[in-house]
C-alpha cells in the first residue's frame, strides 16, 4: 500500500498552503466568540447529529473567503450544498468537527480545511482554536503544528502504544476495542479531529474512526504523509471516502488493520 498516492506529483503552492491556515485560524476565531456560550442554541440535524449557528457562521466565513480569492474553485462543505467549479480544485470544508465537543465546552473541536488538485490532495488544516494548536501541511512541502516540523511517532508494536478514537458508541462491537487492549494498548477517546493532530504530532500512535464522511478527514490525506504516516480506510485504502479511518505510522498499519479491518 502506496502511504502517499501523490508522491510523484508536483508540490503544492505555499500560498494556498497559506491561505487554508489563514482562512480556518479565522474560522476559529469565528466559533471562539459563541464557545462555551449558555445562550447557544443547539439544533438536530436529519442525522441526528447537533449543529449550532457556530458551525454555519464558520462555513460561511469559509465558502466567502474562497470564493473572494478563488473563484473558479469548487467547494464541498457539511453544512451547505456544494458549490460547483472551474478550475479543477476543491475545497472540503468542515466548519466544526467535533460539535459535540463544541456544545458541550470541551476545546477539543476543530475546524477543518482541506484543498484537491488535479494531482489530487494538496493541503490539509486541523485548526484547534480552543487550544490555540494548528497542524496543516502541503504536499511535497513538509506538516508543521504551529510552525514547527510535525512526524507521526516511531512506535513498532501496539504494546504500549496509545490509539485514539472518537468515541465507544461508534465501534459496533466492544469486542475490536478488546483485542486492543489484549495485545497491550492503551485505548483514549481524545478523537475527532484532534485524534488526527495527536497521530500527526506523535503524541498518539493510530487513530481509528469507524465512521466518517469526507469532510471529516479530507485533510488527514496530506497531513498524514507529510508527517511520514499513513491514512487510509479500514480496507487499507487511501481515501477519505470509505465511511471509516485509520491514522498510524507504517510500522503499525498492519497491525491495526488485522484487529479493527474489513
Amino acid at each position: 500500500m502506496s502511504t502517499n498516492p501523490a508522491v510523484d506529483a508536483p508540490p503544492a503552492d505555499p500560498a494556498d498552503m497559506a491561505f487554508a491556515v489563514e482562512i480556518a485560524r479565522a474560522a476559529g476565531a469565528l466559533t471562539l466568540e459563541l464557545f462555551q456560550n449558555p445562550g447557544l442554541h443547539v439544533e438536530g440535524k436529519d442525522d441526528g447529529t447537533p449543529v449550532t449557528a457556530a458551525d454555519r457562521g464558520a462555513e460561511r466565513l469559509l465558502r466567502e473567503r474562497i470564493s473572494a480569492a478563488h473563484p473558479g474553485d469548487a467547494v464541498v462543505g457539511e453544512e451547505e450544498a456544494d458549490t460547483d467549479g472551474t478550475s479543477g480544485r476543491t475545497w472540503i470544508l468542515d466548519p466544526i468537527d467535533g460539535t459535540q465537543s463544541f456544545v458541550h465546552g470541551v476545546p477539543l473541536y476543530a475546524n477543518l480545511v482541506a484543498l484537491e488538485d488535479e494531482h489530487g490532495p494538496a493541503v490539509g488544516v486541523i485548526n484547534v482554536p480552543g487550544l490555540d494548536e494548528c497542524v496543516w501541511a502541503g504536499r511535497g512541502l513538509g506538516c508543521f503544528v504551529d510552525g514547527q516540523p510535525a512526524r507521526v511517532s516511531d512506535r513498532t508494536d501496539l504494546h504500549g502504544a496509545c490509539i485514539v478514537t472518537s468515541g465507544v458508541d461508534y465501534w459496533p462491537s466492544a469486542d475490536r476495542l478488546d483485542a486492543f487492549v489484549g495485545r497491550g494498548a492503551v485505548i483514549r477517546t481524545w478523537g475527532d479531529a484532534y485524534g488526527y493532530v495527536l497521530v500527526a504530532t506523535g503524541r498518539a500512535d493510530a487513530m481509528v474512526d469507524p465512521v466518517v464522511n469526507r469532510w471529516d478527514v479530507a485533510p488527514m490525506l496530506t497531513i498524514l504523509p507529510e508527517a511520514g504516516g499513513v491514512f487510509c480506510d479500514l480496507s487499507g485504502r487511501v481515501s477519505a471516502e470509505g465511511g471509516d479511518a485509520l491514522a498510524t505510522n507504517a510500522a503499525l498499519v498492519g497491525q491495526v488493520l488485522d484487529l479493527v479491518g474489513r
